[in-house]
């Protein structure tokens, strides 16, 4: 696979003790993201948590970096991204912060360092829009939302 140098920079020292996103396997696509958080976090359920990574990153030009849920934690517990994907455009110099929203029937805890959500970095492609008076036919045409139905 090829390498995409990714610059990236810790906020403030409190929380050197963080790992950096990392990814847990040879095969995996997404890096992990760590809660920086002093104390616990409680997600009550059917809330949102803004939670901070304490890490900047500086993307190249001509590529993006998705936040998106952990598997697990959407499935142990129902927390997933709010936004997801969440986007960080290679323009952007703030703080990475994750948008949790706590789905499940439990409020869910936080400790500092848990991995909260993972990040995979992706090419952009930039639209050349034009506009037209007529576009070419297609097989499904103007059917909207459960018009291919189920199987």
């Amino acid at each position: 696979m090829e390498k995409i140098e990714i610059r990236i920079q810790h906020i403030s020292e409190n929380f050197l003790d963080i790992p950096l996103p990392e990814y847990a396997t040879e095969g995996s696509s997404g890096l992990d993201l760590r809660a920086a958080v002093e104390n616990e976090v409680i997600i009550p359920t059917g809330k949102v948590s803004l939670v901070p990574t304490n890490l900047r990153v500086e993307i190249p030009h001509g590529f993006e970096i998705q936040v998106r849920p952990r598997s697990g934690l959407a499935v142990k517990h129902g927390i997933g991204v709010l936004n997801s994907p969440g986007t960080i455009d290679s323009d952007y110099r703030g703080e990475v912060k994750v948008i949790l929203f706590n789905f499940g029937e439990k409020d869910f805890v936080i400790k500092r360092g848990d991995r909260i959500a993972q990040m995979v970095l992706s090419k952009v492609y930039l639209a050349d829009l034009k506009v037209t008076d007529d576009l070419n036919a297609s097989q499904r045409g103007e059917g909207g939302f459960g018009h291919t139905g189920t199987k």
